[in-house]
């Protein structure tokens, strides 16, 4: 299998290219479709075999049978969870990332990877305002991203009562976390992880996680209890952006550590005509946000910074008499400040469009979502059959088709996906059944959705 260069590998070799670049040049992707196992089993056969197909045979198949029945996230009427749609060189160095060979858990064996990887962490950290110490690591989504930096916050809190406890006051080793239920259920599913408690905080009338309500909850539970406070910079229901000042505020006052989750929000960070929203994660002592989500890298990255990373270090970086080169040594290790030590380059891609477009386009490629999503609403506020649940923070918009139930929800989102024309799932809230747009490809368009609508009214 390794090392053959003979006729067969290189026809491969141009298939594969070839493949790529066809696939990147495609103007529309198209939507595609999903089908049965048994359908897969009858269209593509037994692929795995002792004596192997043929790297040509494999790749028909791929092409042929297994993407196609693929939905293609970067279609500009995929609007449903959080859509993906990479640059195309962000999706082009994808190809070079592996074809490179790179680890990049480490300074002494990816050095190049790692410096690149951190001036694109550094520009999200800039847009974020937090200081020059700050940093991190990519790490394969949001809910690993949410998961190491609540493992730093633990480590960070009882080691602090560690200390208090043996200079002579008892301290309770913190076990809870704070959050509102619209929190991303990574949140949940973390504390599960970490046997700790999550302890939720009533969201106000608009759905935000607050100051005053904050307080409330960690006065009467007790503070010393709890080790972080969540706050999300856009909901993934309905990109509800908590109130980051309020609770900043509360977590300094009770010596709390403050986590921001913005994986689907915090890009909106790059976009000036929504930046006030985010008043406040400045402050963050940890913040996430997926490039692969609404800053245009593919599947799969997750930017993690601290505002002191020495103290994630202290709690992720693992020991062994083979690792004692790298933790010996003062580099600057990423896999130091995450759950995880073998690591792939996955922040190169959206380094590599960075520094191929600058971050102007990135700021206008945001932007010009936005432009859509406020199209959205206001189209939406026109139609007499439609109605918006809540208003519009981000690019996330949520409205109810007057007279439908949940059955016609699904069947008109059947039906958009049976055509291949669009895949908008319905989603709930309160007990009720909703539509709801997640605009984040700068493809999409203002066409685009009045189409989509259109179909609401047969």
């Amino acid at each position: 299998m390794h090392g053959q260069t003979d006729a067969t590998i290189e026809r491969l070799g141009r298939q594969v290219l070839e493949y790529a670049e066809g696939r990147l040049k495609l103007d529309p992707v198209p939507l595609d479709y999903t089908l049965t196992p048994e359908e897969l089993l009858d269209r593509a056969g037994q692929t795995v075999t002792p004596d192997g197909l043929g790297g040509e045979r494999a790749m028909d198949i791929f092409a042929e049978v297994l993407a196609p029945a693929c939905l293609s996230v970067d279609h500009p009427r995929y609007l449903s969870f959080i859509p993906c749609a990479p640059s195309d060189a962000a999706a082009m160095f994808d190809l070079v990332v592996g074809a490179s060979s790179v680890y990049a858990g480490s300074w002494l064996e990816g050095s190049g990877a790692v410096f690149a990887e951190n001036q694109a962490l550094r520009w999200i950290a800039d847009l974020a305002g937090l200081p020059p110490q700050a940093g991190g690591a990519f790490v394969p989504g949001g809910t690993i991203g949410n998961l190491s930096a609540l493992v730093a916050a633990r480590h960070s809190a009882r080691a602090r009562a560690a200390s208090a406890t043996s200079e002579g006051s008892p301290t309770l080793r913190p076990w809870r976390v704070a959050a509102t239920a619209g929190a991303h259920s990574s949140i949940q599913s973390a504390c599960d992880v970490m046997d700790a408690e999550l302890v939720t905080v009533e969201p106000d009338a608009d759905l935000r996680l607050t100051g005053p309500a904050l307080r409330e909850v960690l006065e009467r539970e007790g503070p010393e209890s709890f080790f972080a406070v969540v706050a999300t910079a856009g909901t993934t229901n309905f990109g509800v952006v908590d109130d980051l000042e309020a609770v900043a505020q509360v977590c300094a006052d009770l010596g709390i550590w403050f986590h921001v989750d913005g994986a689907y929000g915090g890009a909106g960070l790059a976009a000036p005509s929504v930046r006030h929203l985010f008043a406040g994660v400045e402050r963050a002592d940890s913040f996430i946000v997926d490039p692969h989500k609404w800053l245009f890298a593919p599947f799969d990255c997750c930017a993690l910074l601290y505002r002191e990373p020495l103290l994630a270090r202290a709690a992720h970086t693992q020991k062994a008499g083979y690792l004692d080169v790298l933790t010996e040594a003062p580099d600057w290790n990423p896999t130091d400040y995450s759950v995880g030590l073998t690591r792939r380059a996955r922040g190169l891609p959206l380094w590599f469009s960075l520094a191929t477009h600058g971050t102007r386009a990135y700021t206008d490629a945001v932007e010009r979502t936005l432009e859509v999503a406020r199209h959205a609403e206001r189209e939406i506020a026109a139609r007499p059959e439609l109605e918006l649940v809540r208003h519009r923070d981000l690019s996330v918009v949520v409205f109810r088709r007057l007279g439908w139930q949940p059955a016609d929800y699904q069947a008109w989102s059947d039906r958009m996906l049976g055509d291949e024309f669009a895949f908008v799932v319905p989603t709930t809230h309160a007990g009720e059944t909703l539509a709801r747009f997640a605009i984040v490809n700068p493809q999409t368009t203002e066409d685009d959705i009045d189409a989509i609508l259109d179909t609401m009214h047969e």
